[in-house]
C-alpha cells in the first residue's frame, strides 16, 4: 500500500457493514486512523477489530445520526479520542423498499429523509469546525444514481439522494475556500448485506436491470471504496463539489 492517507484522521458513518466497512478498512490500510460510526455498535466494533488486527488504527462509536442529541454525544466521544479530523465520509443510509408515492406513508418518508439527508446535515455541521481546523480536509457524501434518475429507489429514497447532491454542492461552495473539499459518490447497485436479499431474490425486473448495465452486475463494496479513497486523498486536490457516478454504466444506457 502507498499509505496515501498517512497521518490523517477520518470518520465514516454506516461503517459497520457494506460500503462503510469497506471504506473504513481501505482508509486504515492507507494509513488513516478511523472512527467507525454505526447505530449497531457491535457491527462497528467487529470491523474495527479486523482493522486493528491487520495493523491499522480504528475505534468504534455508536450513534443514531438522525438524532441531534446522539450526534452531539458522538462529537464529544470522538473529540476525546482525537483532537483533529481530516476526513469525513457520510455513508450511513437506509432504503425505502422502492415504495411509490401512494404506498409511502409519513413514517417511511420521514425515516428515510431523517437518516439519508438530515443525518448527513447533523454530522457535517457538528464536525465542520474540526475539518476547517485541519486546513486540508475532505468530505465524501454517499448519494446514489437515484440522485440523478428515477427507478433507483422509491419516492423517499430518490428525493433524499437528490438532496444529498444539492447538499454536497452547497457545502462545497460554503467551505471550499476554508480548506475543505466536499464531493459525492453516486453508486448504482452494490452487493451489501442491505441489498443482498433483493439482488438474490430472482426478481426478473432486478435481474434485467443488472443485465442492462454495461458491467452486467452489481458492484462490490471495495470498488466503491476505491473511489472514496481517491476523493479523500490529495490525488483529488482539485476536485470540489463534484458528483462522481460509479454505477457500472447504469445511467449511460
Amino acid at each position: 500500500m502507498s499509505a496515501i492517507l498517512s497521518g490523517k484522521v477520518g470518520l465514516v458513518t454506516g461503517a459497520g457493514s457494506g460500503m462503510g466497512a469497506a471504506i473504513a478498512t481501505r482508509f486504515a490500510a492507507e494509513g488513516a486512523s478511523v472512527a467507525l460510526v454505526d447505530v449497531d455498535l457491535g457491527s462497528a466494533e467487529a470491523v474495527a477489530s479486523q482493522i486493528t488486527e491487520a495493523g491499522g488504527s480504528a475505534r468504534a462509536f455508536r450513534a443514531d445520526i438522525g438524532s441531534s442529541e446522539s450526534v452531539h454525544e458522538l462529537w464529544n466521544a470522538v473529540s476525546e479520542w482525537s483532537d483533529r479530523l481530516d476526513l469525513l465520509v457520510n455513508n450511513a443510509g437506509v432504503l425505502d423498499g422502492y415504495s411509490p408515492l401512494l404506498e409511502t406513508d409519513e413514517q417511511l418518508w420521514e425515516r428515510t429523509l431523517r437518516v439519508n439527508l438530515t443525518g448527513m446535515f447533523l454530522v457535517t455541521r457538528a464536525f465542520m469546525p474540526a475539518l476547517i481546523a485541519s486546513g486540508n480536509a475532505a468530505v465524501v457524501n454517499t448519494a446514489s444514481v437515484a440522485g440523478l434518475v428515477a427507478n433507483g429507489g422509491g419516492v423517499a429514497y430518490t428525493s433524499s439522494k437528490h438532496g444529498v447532491i444539492g447538499f454536497t454542492k452547497q457545502v462545497a461552495e460554503d467551505y471550499g475556500r476554508s480548506g475543505v473539499r466536499v464531493n459525492a459518490i453516486l453508486p448504482g447497485a452494490v452487493r451489501t448485506s442491505m441489498t443482498a436479499s433483493m439482488l438474490d431474490a430472482g426478481d426478473p425486473a432486478v435481474e434485467a436491470a443488472l443485465r442492462g448495465t454495461l458491467a452486467q452486475r452489481a458492484a462490490n463494496p471495495d470498488e466503491i471504496a476505491n473511489l472514496a479513497l481517491f476523493l479523500a486523498s490529495d490525488q483529488a486536490s482539485f476536485v470540489y463539489g463534484a458528483a462522481y457516478v460509479i454505477d457500472g454504466g447504469w445511467t449511460v444506457v
